[in-house]
């Protein structure tokens, strides 16, 4: 009878295990999946902060040029986010126009974009009015 008692105990223990392992499962998953999206959207950050220099840099290229207009600048910068997905951008060219500079001298372009215009999840309130931007300083070619 004692053998009985300790299968029957053994089967008690495995559901109790079972159970305990449910309930664990459904305090840690929300914490777990809520860092995993953290993590995305991190990532999203570092990358739009990333083609965000990447397009200032295009920009300050095509305003460096002869004759270069600020719509230029805004052509080139927007170019080269669209196709991640980025639109609405706030493009910025000191001088404006670039033609303005003298040759040698600086062309600057920031280009910015609020994190919630970015962002995949629904932006966290602290983060709502927070402002990724980038700028490029180029000097402007010599001219003929």
């Amino acid at each position: 009878m004692t053998h009985v008692r300790l299968v029957h105990r053994s089967r008690r223990s495995l559901a109790e295990r079972r159970g305990a392992a449910l309930i664990e499962f459904a305090i840690i998953a929300p914490i777990f999946f809520l860092l995993v999206l953290g993590i995305f959207e991190f990532g999203r950050g570092m990358m739009v902060q990333a083609m965000l220099a990447s397009a200032a840099q295009q920009g300050a290229r095509a305003g460096s040029l002869t004759n270069a207009q600020a719509s230029d600048v805004t052509t080139a910068a927007n170019e080269y986010l669209t196709p991640a997905g980025i639109s609405g951008a706030t493009i910025v060219v000191t001088p404006s126009p670039p033609s303005s500079a003298l040759p040698g001298q600086d062309v600057k372009v920031t280009v910015s974009i609020g994190y919630a215009q970015v962002s995949w999840i629904p932006a966290p309130q602290f983060l709502k009015t927070k402002t990724l931007s980038s700028t490029a300083i180029v000097q402007r070619e010599m001219g003929q």
